[in-house]
């Protein structure tokens, strides 16, 4: 079983950056796809990026060219650069990994003046 940690939410003003981290445990990470994934108050549960094995990398169109995802297979960590933030940004932010096979506790990301 892998648990999966995040960490970096908080309160942010519109325009503003914020690095999320998750942290796997487990000695098989790099084998896993890492996704992250936001669910804002009201609203179904969205893809936001994913990073495949070999690197890959995918985006939800309302995140291209302010979201960057990467992975650390050493520190066996997935990290999310968000940038140009927006309020509409406003979600709690899940870790998954292996396609769904596994999910941290969410971190609250808030952007607001």
């Amino acid at each position: 079983q892998v648990q999966l940690v995040e960490s970096g939410g908080g309160l942010v003003q519109p325009g503003g950056s914020l690095r999320l981290s998750c942290a796997a445990s487990g000695s098989a990470f790099s084998a896993y796809a890492m996704a992250w994934y936001r669910q804002a108050p009201g609203k179904q549960r969205e893809l936001v990026a994913l990073i495949g094995t070999d690197g890959d990398t995918m985006y939800v169109d309302s995140v291209k060219g302010r979201f960057t995802i990467s992975r650390d297979n050493v520190k066996n960590t997935v990290y999310l650069q968000m940038n140009s933030l927006k309020r509409e940004d406003t979600a709690v932010y899940y870790c998954n990994g292996d396609w769904g096979r596994f999910w941290g506790q969410g971190t609250q990301v808030t952007v607001s003046s």
